[in-house]
């Protein structure tokens, strides 16, 4: 059991080296600030140990437990991280789309999103996703990113009969991929390319068969339905109530909104359902974000933010096929 539990700290100490040189790189001068949980305190210490390798001042904050409303506490307090250059959103849930986080972006402050949330016991420092080289997931996020840019309409085909599409005129698409270097100072360990889209101009049928993001994997494919931007229906199986459910727990219509479009660039990543960082990660799939989406670009304001996951898309941009059953098509897309 000690054995064990010494090479699951091995681990962890393994992805905060990687957190700390490869995507941080952190300067000794700069105040950092690791904001998390009691319920993480083993890999916010280990966190903290890494980073003190680089930084000479090191603090953790430490909420109480707030699930996934905790956003609205950082919507409230928009200046708390006025004292610190970095911080590290350690939570369970994701804290890119807060105020807080939107002001600090606009002050020069540097933000990695790191939510720890996983499903199966294992510390996500442990992950062998935290491994995908930086340099080829840009490469991957750049090859399609200007297609995108340059598109009004994405169109989305599965072989389950998936047919969504999705407007995002004069939006355009970023990335990430852990380094916030390649981020302007903002990334996550979401590796990832995004697009706001435009909120109320997303239609189509939905076979979800991948994952509920926060509540893990499907078991069997749930067909959901959208009209001008808005989940209107969701199937009534076990798969679909477990979503319903979930998304009235936000005690918040506006969480039925789409607000992003996401493909997957980690390689290293699986879509299992284990870690909805690493699912929304995994190459040979895309997302779709719900929600509010003000940090990534949009306008759209909401209590939270959710992604659900589907394997092997055919992506257009327009007109153009930019990934075809979850590869990226390179280096020149096929036009029809």
């Amino acid at each position: 059991m000690e054995q064990v539990q010494s090479d699951q700290n091995q681990k962890m100490k393994r992805g905060a080296s990687i957190i700390a040189k490869n995507w941080l790189h952190l300067r000794m001068k700069q105040k950092v600030l690791i904001v998390s949980s009691e319920k993480h305190v083993v890999e916010t210490q280990i966190l903290k140990e890494a980073f003190m390798e680089h930084s000479l001042q090191v603090d953790l904050m430490l909420l109480e437990e707030k699930g996934k409303k905790i956003g609205i506490f950082f919507d409230k307090n928009e200046n708390i991280f006025e004292a610190y250059d970095v911080i590290i959103g350690a939570t369970d849930y994701s804290l890119v789309t807060t105020k807080a986080v939107k002001r600090a972006r606009a002050e020069g402050k540097k933000f990695l999103s790191l939510p720890l949330s996983t499903n199966n016991g294992q510390s996500m420092l442990t992950y062998d996703f935290l491994q995908m080289d930086t340099k080829k997931s840009k490469m991957m996020a750049n090859v399609i990113k200007k297609y995108v840019d340059e598109a009004t309409y994405l169109q989305v085909k599965t072989k389950l009969g998936t047919d969504m599409r999705f407007r995002k005129k004069g939006r355009n698409a970023g990335f990430f991929n852990g380094d916030i270097r390649d981020g302007n100072g903002f990334s996550s360990a979401s590796i990832e390319l995004y697009v706001p889209i435009e909120e109320d101009q997303t239609n189509g049928v939905l076979y979800l068969d991948g994952s509920l993001g926060y509540i893990g994997a499907v078991k069997e494919p749930v067909r959901i339905e959208f009209q001008n931007g808005r989940i209107v229906d969701i199937e009534e199986n076990e798969d679909g109530k477990r979503l319903k459910t979930y998304i009235e727990s936000f005690d918040d219509d506006r969480m039925y909104v789409t607000a992003e479009f996401g493909i997957g660039l980690n390689s290293f990543a699986k879509c299992v359902g284990n870690c909805y960082i690493e699912d929304e990660s995994s190459y040979g799939t895309y997302h779709i974000g719900f929600g509010r989406n003000l940090a990534l670009g949009g306008a759209f304001e909401a209590c939270g933010h959710f992604d659900l996951v589907t394997h092997e898309p055919d992506i257009y941009a327009d007109n153009r096929k930019i990934m075809e059953r979850g590869r990226v098509l390179v280096p020149e897309p096929q036009v029809f």
